[in-house]
């Protein structure tokens, strides 16, 4: 396992605990981290968070597609979403749809304000598709990391 398979499965994995598995030194797996943080490799540590225990029961995606594809439009749209709290991600992507934003909310009417009155008002907004998620099939659990992703011994 990968000193990066490791941490994504558990970033509070202790760096000696790592490195008993490896069989390296526990300086070695910490000057390898240090590196890969470095060069933005691991980006950041954070907690996966349950959101049904928060009160955020509904989950949806939200496909956007633009009125107008001008640069400045999109720039603006694309700040805009930024600044939405119950967007968790936001994607710009080919096909029929131009955006594909992934959306969580307390509820149904607060998912429909969030559409009709956030995400409609934001810049070069056109027309949207929401789709509710039933359930969850398989969470996103991280990267598929190979055994050696970036070429290095362990």
């Amino acid at each position: 396992m990968t000193i990066l398979k490791a941490l994504q499965e558990n970033a509070r994995r202790k760096n000696s605990e790592i490195a008993r598995d490896h069989g390296v030194a526990q300086s070695t797996v910490l000057e390898r981290i240090r590196r890969l943080e470095e060069q933005e490799v691991i980006q950041g540590y954070r907690a996966s968070l349950n959101p049904q225990k928060l009160g955020l029961n509904v989950q949806a995606f939200v496909s956007v597609t633009m009125q107008r594809h001008e640069a400045e439009t999109i720039k603006k749209f694309e700040e805009g979403v930024r600044t939405i709290p119950q967007v968790r991600a936001c994607y710009h992507v080919t096909g029929r749809f131009d955006y594909l934003l992934h959306v969580c909310v307390r509820n149904l009417e607060e998912l429909g304000k969030l559409v009709k009155a956030e995400i409609a008002a934001l810049e070069g907004y056109g027309r949207s598709e929401t789709f509710v998620i039933f359930s969850e099939i398989k969470p996103d659990k991280g990267l598929p990391i190979s055994e050696n992703p970036l070429g290095e011994n362990p």
